[in-house]
């Protein structure tokens, strides 16, 4: 019932009640034979015009049941729902950061009992992070760093973009070392860079190791996020010390990755955000649930939905019906009895 801006019906008991009406008046208009005059001089023109009387007769009666139809529907109490859209709200402008050097090729998180590399493991929790904040209404960004940061994704309201991206990298794409200081003017950068006023700007940097490599110093690179409001939770994965690391077709062998635990501290506390360590996969879903949680950008509630009744387009549509029947039987299709 679209087309006539019918939504719903407050009493449907009505509408097989009004069907039902409809066929039993049809089916005794049927049964009745239309009056007529004993008059054997018009047998032939009778006999002659009944393929005419019978178009005719289906016609009107159509017409007619039509009109029953749309009448009696109304007692079915159409009605109209209008919801307005709720205001848009802006959301977060979220920059995900995420270590993609060689050291998180590390096998020492596990899942289920089963040991995986830091990235894999890192890069499913973040993605399922990155569409659930997306599909809430945030902006999300993607870097990747190692001993160069760079822009994967720009901010964007596509998770599943960014999810699709992060399938497609693999550790020590950004090479052997960690350049922190780089990556966190870089996810600075990009968390200003929106266009848009947004509710609050946020990185989120996830790292395996300690600030080795690039050109910009951490202190430095923290003052410039805190210069700019930008707000930083700091993720340590790993367990430190000596750890089982992928090396391809060699198998693997064993490397020391020290997590710098103090640094990520003091940056997450420089910047008003929080710093939290990771050793399982259940720590880091963990964590980053804890961050969904702290995160969070209030939005107005739905309108409530309003309806109101619509009987209109079904009693014009009834006497519609009722006015074509009266034109086809009384005047274009009118005979003698």
């Amino acid at each position: 019932m679209d087309a006539f801006g019918i939504d719903s019906f407050a009493d449907p008991v009505w509408i097989p009640v009004t069907l039902a009406v409809a066929v039993l008046a049809l089916a005794a208009a049927v049964r009745r034979r239309p009056a007529t005059l004993a008059w054997p001089a018009l047998e032939e023109a009778h006999a002659a015009a009944a393929p005419r009387r019978d178009a005719r007769r289906v016609a009107t009666l159509a017409l007619r049941g039509a009109a029953l139809v749309a009448a009696g529907l109304v007692l079915a109490g159409p009605t109209q729902t209008r919801e307005p859209l709720p205001d848009e709200a802006p959301g977060l402008d979220l920059v995900l950061a995420l270590d993609a050097s060689a050291s998180m090729r590390a096998l020492d998180v596990s899942q289920a009992g089963e040991s995986r590399t830091r990235f894999a493991l890192a890069a499913e929790v973040v993605a399922r992070f990155a569409e659930r904040r997306a599909a809430e209404g945030d902006r999300v960004a993607l870097v990747l760093f190692g001993e160069r940061a760079f822009t994967q994704v720009p901010l964007t309201r596509d998770g599943a973009l960014l999810a699709a991206a992060l399938e497609r990298v693999e550790p020590g794409i950004a090479g052997e070392a960690t350049a922190l200081g780089d990556a966190l003017v870089l996810s600075t950068r990009r968390a200003l860079g929106g266009g848009e006023e947004p509710e609050g700007r946020l990185v989120v940097l996830l790292t395996d190791g300690r600030s080795n490599a690039g050109e910009i110093p951490l202190d430095v690179a923290v003052e410039v996020a805190r210069g700019h409001g930008v707000r930083v939770h700091t993720v340590g994965i790993g367990t430190g010390g000596e750890v089982p690391v992928a090396a391809g077709a060699r198998g693997v062998r064993f490397e020391r990755h020290d997590l710098d635990r103090d640094a990520l501290a003091r940056l997450a506390e420089a910047t008003g955000g929080s710093a939290f360590l990771a050793r399982s996969s259940a720590d880091l879903a963990a964590v980053y649930a804890e961050i969904d949680g702290l995160e969070r950008v209030l939005r107005p509630a739905p309108p409530r939905r309003a309806s109101q009744a619509r009987p209109e387009p079904l009693l014009l549509l009834a006497a519609a019906a009722l006015l074509a029947e009266l034109l086809l039987d009384r005047l274009l299709w009118r005979t003698l009895p």
